[in-house]
């Protein structure tokens, strides 16, 4: 399976963010709704409509979807038909067209769309040393790209199957639920993270097992039956509402994310195919 031109892969002695200290800590960020105030996958629709790559149906198919995601109604038998419907969407599409187009206008439709709040979060925990994981149900065609635009060190994301550089429909990974929480393990038990030490941020309930999987979980910008849940908890929660464009930041942040791009890695096959095995021996969590 193809990495996208501009993420490393995991497995590369050579990248920096993956020389990880044994016990390092990590901080995993969800990213629609918690770095970015949109959805990634829908908010590149538009650029898909004009390449033709979806018909109009499908765009306004995408655009109902996204002001479900917005409102937090999107429930998980929701999801689920967004899943399905992404994949039967992608069947037949040129995976080089499609991560040239999110490259392309990744600046023009994500850039204004980060919470500042965010960009601080993720720059004060790589000053503390700990390495940023992006976690997001979106595909690693959309996600890694704008991991790297971020700065992260490593992307977990969905992956669609791919055959002679076209997407099957089928889903290798989905990055959803135990999914991501199987994703982070066993990325962890790669690089040497000490989850019980590490953070986690999410908007989402389905969430709820990442966040889980680390000692210090934290709920963005939650709806009101998830921020009553992570009271029960106990989990601290935080509100961020200050969407502002990467070409505003300080200096001192910006030089920070693009140190910190040189470092980008996307979550390999193998790394997929055991967190999908792991996830389904996972008993599911309340």
């Amino acid at each position: 399976m193809s990495t996208p031109h501009n993420a490393q892969r995991s497995d590369d002695p050579k990248v920096p963010g993956n020389l990880a200290r044994k016990g390092q800590i990590a901080a995993f960020f969800d990213l629609d709704k918690t770095i970015i105030a949109t959805s990634s996958a829908a908010a590149f629709s538009r650029p898909f409509y004009d390449k033709g790559l979806i018909t109009k149906t499908s765009a306004l198919r995408s655009a109902y979807a996204h002001f479900l995601f917005m409102l937090g109604g999107a429930n998980a038998d929701q999801t689920e038909r967004m899943r399905q419907q992404l994949s039967s969407l992608v069947t037949g599409w040129p995976v080089e067209q499609v991560t040239s187009i999110v490259s392309d206008t990744l600046h023009q439709y994500i850039d204004p769309f980060v919470y500042a709040e965010a960009l601080d979060l993720i720059q004060a925990h790589r000053e503390r040393g700990h390495a940023i994981v992006i976690v997001s149900a979106s595909g690693a065609e959309v996600v890694n790209p704008i991991a790297a635009m971020l700065g992260a060190d490593h992307a977990i994301a969905t992956r669609m199957e791919i055959v002679d550089g076209k997407y099957t429909g089928q889903i290798e990974f989905y990055a959803y639920g135990e999914g991501k929480a199987s994703a982070i393990t066993v990325l962890a038990e790669e690089r040497g993270y000490d989850l019980a030490r590490s953070y986690a941020y999410s908007d989402s309930i389905t969430d709820i097992p990442m966040l889980a999987a680390v000692g210090h979980p934290h709920s963005v910008n939650a709806d009101k039956a998830f921020r009553k849940y992570c009271d029960e908890q106990g989990w601290d929660s935080l509100t961020f509402e200050k969407p502002v464009s990467l070409g505003q930041m300080s200096t001192p942040a910006k030089s920070a994310l693009v140190l910190g791009s040189l470092a980008v890695a996307g979550v390999g096959v193998g790394l997929a195919i055991r967190a999908a095995r792991l996830s389904k021996r996972r008993p599911p969590r309340g």
